[in-house]
């Protein structure tokens, strides 16, 4: 083998691109899939299964589309916790939780 065989390698340029499935991340992905298999519980015996399996399923995979489309990664896991998150956050407030050790660090 040459010497320069051994210096130089074929890297992927695209080590770092996240999985998307039909322009969905992954995590949505799952959500769907989800949404499918408790719908066809739920409604897969009935006559109601086409509508409201597959309908809930598509209809849920074009509003994530739609609304995600130009987001960063992950945003809805973000905005989810900043929904959860409390409104006000104070940076030198006393901590509420916060116990005083005893004697010898016994509570």
């Amino acid at each position: 083998m040459s010497e320069e065989n051994l210096l130089t390698s074929i890297v992927p340029r695209t080590l770092e691109t996240k999985n998307k499935i039909l322009g969905l991340e992954l995590s949505d992905v799952l959500v769907l899939l989800l949404n499918l298999s408790v719908q066809n519980l739920i409604f897969g015996s009935t006559s109601m299964k086409i509508p409201m399996v597959f309908g809930s399923s598509l209809g849920l995979g074009l509003v994530l589309f739609i609304f995600k489309r130009g987001k960063p990664d992950q945003f809805l896991q973000h905005y989810v916790e900043h929904l959860i998150s409390p409104t006000v956050s104070s940076a030198n407030a006393p901590d509420s939780k916060y116990r005083r050790f005893g004697n010898g660090g016994a509570l």
